[in-house]
């Protein structure tokens, strides 16, 4: 009998074994065989968490920046076994996940370049005033100081640039935070070879090994435990809108409540004005079904609502939708379970009241195929579940009546990560009317192209108003996520030999 090789969680820079065996259910090969996290093994890999940040979080900028680019080296050293090992667990084509893990290391070294500049420190000086009338005032200065051991959930969806060293382990990271990151179970291969390279970089750049940990579960009590554990200061996570609400709920029920930062899903509604679908309704047709279809539907971006204002610029942009989500052959969704819940998400679209089906292709087991459905705006506000997000290849277009129908519809909607105009110069006055109410509903708008694809850089925000994120002054991705896991610290009359050393500059020549 051919032995199934064994994953273990990596807690201080060593693989441990602990808890229930698990079996891990790739698309292609053999599974193998992992162990789900107990009490015990969370509180080991909290503890190393937590001995590594009494040196790690008083690290320089110039030692962690080191860190990162040597994550990123070791991840690109093990780039084919990487991508080899994700492909099969997930099904995620080659070509995306290659282009996954570029993402990855470029959001580490994009990290490492942001703390080297040191602006994020925001530092400020106010200096003593000891003559000021009536009351002196003190030296003051303020800087960003580190939370302390962050937990990382790795998400389904990017077993790369949102898992264990996706952007919340970097920014983590760079901001001094040691992590202990919960593998997701769909991809638990993936997730070990990972977490091995951090903690080569860690061991080649001689830091506490507890920096990193990797704790592998598939059971809902792992996480519970893992966010109630009183040495983590704060959660990054990624996934669906019931688990990271029930998480955020039990951050908040801690005898210390600590930051959920969750980013929960959209809808991502896209708003075709008149003019851009006069002008090209064939084409915006083609690029939304594109981006439906795009990952078997898996991205939280995916603009699974589009709204139009009815008439034959309509029809002809249907027609090309349609025309190309039937031709997409069914994929693999990225865990059975993943696609029967998307199955039953179209299958409740379909049975709403008033709303009419396009397209819908069947496809069964881990597969998942494109649905594309109609309605009204009056059908769509007298039944909310209609705009709630399903996760895969479904859309639905809400056809309203005028424009004064599609801005009060608007109005309506929950929080998203994203809003899309399609526009051309004739919608700007209709524009101009929108975007202050979408402005409110996402962290990031655009105009004249789709969602799928988020751009890591300073200036990107993916995070919005609630229910798409637990935190709408936050991102996700871009520079700005490392604010998640700093908080200010004023130092009042220290003297200079105890202040931190980037709040001593050296003396101008």
């Amino acid at each position: 009998m051919t032995m199934i090789p064994t994953g273990g969680h990596l807690i201080s820079g060593a693989r441990v074994e602990g808890g229930e065996v698990f079996e891990s259910s790739p698309v292609s090969g053999a599974p193998r065989r992992f162990f789900s996290a107990t009490a015990a093994e969370v509180d080991a890999a909290c503890r190393a968490a937590e001995a590594a940040f009494s040196s790690y979080g008083w690290t320089s900028r110039e030692t962690r920046a080191r860190f990162l680019d040597a994550i990123a080296a070791a991840l690109e050293a093990r780039g084919a076994e990487i991508v080899a090992t994700a492909e099969a667990e997930t099904g995620l084509p080659n070509a995306r996940l290659t282009g996954e893990l570029a993402r990855t290391t470029g959001q580490l070294l994009l990290f490492a370049r942001h703390i080297r500049d040191g602006a994020y420190l925001d530092r400020r000086h106010d200096a003593a005033l000891p003559d000021r009338k009536p009351l002196p005032r003190p030296d003051l200065r303020l800087m960003q100081r580190p939370l302390g051991p962050v937990a990382v959930f790795g998400a389904s969806n990017f077993p790369l640039a949102f898992s264990v060293a996706g952007g919340d382990t970097a920014s983590a990271l760079a901001a001094g935070c040691p992590v202990v990151a919960k593998g997701h179970p769909a991809h638990p291969g993936t997730s070990q070879i990972v977490a091995e390279a951090i903690a080569a970089a860690a061991a080649a750049e001689d830091l506490h090994p507890g920096v990193f940990g990797l704790l592998q579960s598939f059971t809902v009590e792992g996480g519970t435990v893992l966010v109630r554990h009183p040495l983590i200061r704060a959660v990054g996570f990624t996934g669906s809108l019931g688990a990271g609400r029930a998480l955020f709920d039990l951050c908040a029920a801690r005898p210390e409540p600590i930051p959920f930062f969750g980013e929960l899903g959209s809808v991502n509604p896209m708003f075709l004005l008149p003019a851009a679908l006069s002008a090209r309704a064939r084409q915006l047709g083609e690029g939304w079904a594109g981006s439906l279809a795009m990952g078997v539907g898996q991205f939280c971006t995916n603009p699974g609502i589009a709204l139009a204002i009815d008439g034959p610029d309509l029809a002809a942009f249907l027609d090309a939708a349609s025309a190309a989500l039937g031709g997409v052959a069914p994929q693999p969704m990225l865990t059975e379970g993943i696609a029967a819940a998307y199955r039953k998400g179209r299958d409740h679209l379909a049975a709403a009241s008033g709303v009419s089906c396009l397209v819908r292709t069947e496809a069964g087991g881990r597969f998942g195929a494109p649905a594309l459905f109609c309605v009204t705006a009056a059908d769509f506000l007298a039944d909310r579940s209609l705009g709630h997000e399903v996760f895969g290849p479904a859309g639905i277009l809400v056809r309203v009546r005028d424009a004064d129908e599609m801005v009060a519809l608007a109005a309506t909607f929950e929080g998203q990560l994203t809003a899309t105009l399609q526009m051309d110069e004739a919608d700007t006055e209709l524009a101009r009317r929108l975007l202050p109410i979408l402005e409110r509903k996402a962290g990031r708008l655009l105009a004249n192209g789709f969602p799928t694809g988020v751009e890591v850089c300073d200036a990107m925000v993916h995070g919005g108003p609630y229910p798409a994120s637990t935190n709408f002054g936050a991102t996700s991705v871009g520079t700005l996520a490392i604010r998640r896991f700093l908080r200010p610290v004023c130092y009042q009359n220290l003297p200079e030999t105890l202040l931190p050393e980037d709040l001593c500059p050296p003396p101008l020549a």
